[in-house]
C-alpha cells in the first residue's frame, strides 16, 4: 500500500490520527475546567501510565482543551538534572502571554524574579539565564531563595492575574516524577496554598506508575490534593478504532481477523499500535488488511522495537543493572507485561543478598526502566520489555 498515505504515526508524544478510549478523561478535564470557570473548588490532575500509554498525547490533548476555555496554559518536562525554577519560570511566562493581560508586567516581574533567583546574587553574567521577560524583576517577590515561599507567591500573583480575566491557568508537566524531592514538596505545599485561597491555577502532570507514591512521600495530604487517573492499555474496541477510523480515512480497512490479530500483538497499547500498524501498512499489497499481512509484517516491526523502543533503554543500563533485568524478565509472568516480581525473588535468582543489588534496583528506578509497583516488588514500566529481553537470552 502507499507509504505516503501511511495514516498511522509512533513517536514519543505525537499525537495519533485517532485519539481512541481516552474520551473518559478528556471529559473529567472538561468538567474541572468548567467548575474552575464557575469558581467552584478543584483538584489538580495527575495521568499515571506505563510508557507507550499515551500520557504525553494525552497531556497535550489536556492541554489544549485549556487553550479552548481560554486558558493561559504553559508545559515542561521534567528532568532530574534541573530545578524547577527555570522550567517553571518559562512555563508561566508563556501562560502569561496567552492571557494577553493589559496590566500583566508585574506578575511578569515576579515571574522574572522566580527565575533569576535560580543563579543566585553572586553568580557571573555567563551563569545568568535571560528568561526573555522585558520588565524588570520584582523586588521582594518569589525572590526569597526558599522554593516553597516562592511558588506559593509566584503562583498567587499568575492566579490572580487569570482570576482577573475570569479564566484560569493550567500548567503542564510531563515525566513530573523526575522532579527532585525538594521541588516535588514544594509544588505540593503551592498546589495546597492556592487551592485554599481559591485561585484558577492547577497542575496538570503525567508520569510513571509510583509518581503518587513520591507525591505522598513529600506531602501527606497530596492524595487529597490531587485528581489521579490511571491511563492503560486501550480495550479491544478502542485499539480496533485506533486502527480502523485512520484507515478508512484513507479508503482501507482491516478485516476482522487482522483486528484480532494487532490486538494480540500490541497487546492494546497505543504506541505498539501505531508502530505495528506503521509497518502493516507500508507492507501490505491491499486493503483490507488480513491477518496474513500481519504475520508477515510482525517480524520487521518486532525488529524495528527492539532497535529503538527497547534496545536504546537497554543500552542504557550497566552490567550490573542488566542482570537484574534479566532476572526480573525471567522471574516475570511471560502472559503479563505489568506484573511485578518480588525483590527477594530477583536476589534469590541471582544467588546475592537484596542488600546487596540495592545500588542496581535503584539506579534503574531513576533510570525509569523499573518502579516498584507494590511494596517489596518491582515491575518494567516498558510494556512487552520482558518478552524482548526473553528474546534476546534465547
Amino acid at each position: 500500500m502507499d507509504p505516503i498515505r501511511n495514516p498511522y504515526a509512533p513517536g514519543a508524544g505525537q499525537r495519533p490520527p485517532e485519539l481512541a478510549g481516552r474520551d473518559e478523561q478528556l471529559h473529567a478535564f472538561d468538567v474541572v475546567l468548567e467548575r474552575i470557570a464557575r469558581g467552584r473548588p478543584e483538584r489538580s490532575v495527575i495521568l499515571t501510565g506505563l510508557r507507550g500509554v499515551g500520557k504525553t498525547v494525552l497531556l497535550n490533548a489536556l492541554r489544549s482543551a485549556a487553550v479552548r476555555s481560554g486558558w493561559g496554559t504553559g508545559k515542561f518536562e521534567a528532568r532530574p538534572d534541573q530545578g524547577i525554577r527555570r522550567p517553571m519560570g518559562a512555563a508561566l511566562h508563556t501562560a502569561v502571554r496567552e492571557l494577553a493581560h493589559p496590566d500583566a508586567n508585574t506578575t511578569l516581574g515576579t515571574i522574572r524574579s522566580f527565575i533569576e533567583r535560580d543563579a543566585g546574587p553572586r553568580a557571573k553574567l555567563a551563569e545568568r539565564w535571560n528568561p526573555g521577560i522585558q520588565v524588570p524583576p520584582t523586588p521582594g517577590r518569589a525572590d526569597s531563595g526558599d522554593i516553597e515561599i516562592d511558588l506559593v507567591e509566584l503562583f498567587t500573583d499568575v492566579g490572580g492575574l487569570a482570576a482577573d480575566k475570569g479564566v484560569g491557568v493550567a500548567v503542564c508537566i510531563d515525566e513530573m516524577q523526575d522532579l527532585r524531592a525538594d521541588d516535588l514538596s514544594a509544588l505540593c505545599a503551592a498546589c495546597h496554598e492556592i487551592s485554599q485561597l481559591g485561585l484558577p491555577l492547577i497542575i496538570v502532570g503525567a508520569g510513571l506508575p509510583h509518581l503518587p507514591t513520591a507525591l505522598s512521600a513529600s506531602k501527606s495530604y497530596s492524595e487529597r490534593l490531587f485528581r489521579y487517573l490511571r491511563i492503560d492499555r486501550l480495550d479491544r474496541a478502542a485499539a480496533d478504532l485506533a486502527l480502523q477510523a485512520p484507515a478508512e480515512e484513507e479508503d482501507a480497512s482491516f478485516d476482522e481477523g487482522a483486528l484480532a490479530a494487532m490486538y494480540q500483538v500490541t497487546s492494546g497499547y497505543p504506541y505498539f499500535i501505531q508502530a505495528y500498524g506503521k509497518v502493516v501498512w507500508d507492507l501490505a499489497p491491499a486493503s483490507p488488511i488480513t491477518a496474513d499481512d500481519i504475520a508477515v509484517a510482525t517480524p520487521e516491526a518486532e525488529a524495528e522495537l527492539a532497535v529503538g523502543f527497547f534496545g536504546s533503554r537497554y543500552e542504557r543500563a550497566t552490567q550490573a543493572e542488566r542482570e537484574y533485568l534479566r532476572a526480573i524478565a525471567e522471574l516475570a509472568d511471560p502472559d503479563s507485561s505489568t506484573e511485578g516480581v518480588a525483590t527477594s525473588a530477583v536476589a534469590e535468582k541471582l544467588d546475592r543478598t537484596p542488600q546487596s543489588l540495592s545500588p542496581a534496583r535503584d539506579a534503574l528506578l531513576k533510570k525509569g526502566l523499573v518502579y516498584a509497583c507494590e511494596r517489596g516488588q518491582v515491575a518494567f514500566t516498558v510494556p512487552h520489555f520482558g518478552r524482548y529481553l526473553r528474546a534476546q537470552m534465547a
